[in-house]
């Protein structure tokens, strides 16, 4: 890999991609990625480069190419209890870590976002799995979404996370992606709304360590802005904003960088000669992340 060319096209909006590259401008390590060149890879990013500018900026002729790029072990939220007291209610989640069914030991911090009303939760996950209890009250409108962020205890440089929407007080949560689009681009979350009835109310920045409200920039009546604050924190920085669209509550999420993500041709649907893979760790500000490729000869 290289820095491509111009050799900071990742933070631009505007400038044409010449040569493709996703490491770091000024680096010497190879796999040591720029956190924005890879979120323009990512298909909901409103910045993305798409295949046939990567192609083209590649120069690779009649080869065929495709990178995804994911953490390196997964988190999974399932569902659990709901009791409904006469003040909160009670909900309990399971939540494993696993590598390709190896559990992994890790350590866990969750979000709980519903309405105006936001709390964190520590767990740990000795065996790869752990109960997380979280109450919400029953004052508040729902739905809600809790955010989970698991950091690997032998190695914590290796961070992973999911979220999973639940209903509360009746309320069914949207399908991600139903009311905004979330495109995160040098350390500002950019927010454009699908529908113009739209209106925001809180914007979180979330990692392992640290959480804040963030405060919008209008830009247009179909976007705001929000800054991103650069955390010390080795991991990446989940965005998660609420909102109204109409008489419904909502809270849309993405990660900073936006991995995971696929990008390039689909193998599954084209005839290719000679596929190569090739699998690397690669690093995006100190955290570690599992990159494939593909690179298949010319059609059959």
């Amino acid at each position: 890999m290289n820095e491509g060319k111009p050799s900071d096209w990742g933070r631009s909006r505007v400038l044409p991609l010449e040569s493709f590259g996703l490491d770091q401008a000024d680096l010497s390590d190879p796999y040591n990625l720029d956190i924005d060149k890879v979120t323009r890879l990512n298909s909901g990013n409103v910045y993305r480069i798409d295949e046939a500018q990567i192609f083209s900026s590649i120069r690779i002729g009649d080869l065929s190419f495709r990178l995804e790029m994911k953490p390196i072990f997964e988190v999974t939220i399932s569902p659990g209890s709901a009791i409904r007291g006469p003040i909160d209610t009670a909900y309990e989640f399971n939540v494993a870590t696993d590598k390709q069914g190896v559990p992994v030991h890790s350590e866990l911090k969750s979000y709980v976002i519903a309405g105006n009303y936001f709390k964190s939760y520590s767990r740990i996950a000795p065996q790869g799995t752990a109960i997380v209890n979280v109450t919400i009250p029953n004052n508040i409108e729902g739905p809600a979404l809790i955010i989970v962020l698991a950091r690997a205890s032998p190695n914590t440089r290796i961070v992973s996370y999911n979220a999973y929407p639940f209903s509360h007080n009746g309320s069914e949560p949207n399908i991600k992606g139903t009311f905004l689009r979330l495109s995160p681009l040098d350390y500002t979350a950019d927010v454009h709304f699908i529908y113009p009835e739209t209106e925001l109310s809180n914007a979180y920045a979330l990692s392992y360590n640290y959480s804040s409200i963030m405060t919008r920039t209008p830009i247009s009546n179909q976007s705001v802005n929000y800054s991103i604050p650069h955390y010390l924190d080795v991991g990446p920085t989940l965005v998660a904003v609420t909102g109204w669209n109409s008489t419904s509550f909502f809270t849309e999420w993405t990660a900073y960088p936006q991995i995971p993500l696929a990008a390039g041709a689909d193998f599954n649907s084209d005839t290719r000669a000679n596929v190569f893979t090739y699998d690397h760790i690669v690093t995006i500000d100190s955290t570690l992340y599992q990159c494939r490729i593909w690179i298949g000869g010319p059609s059959e």
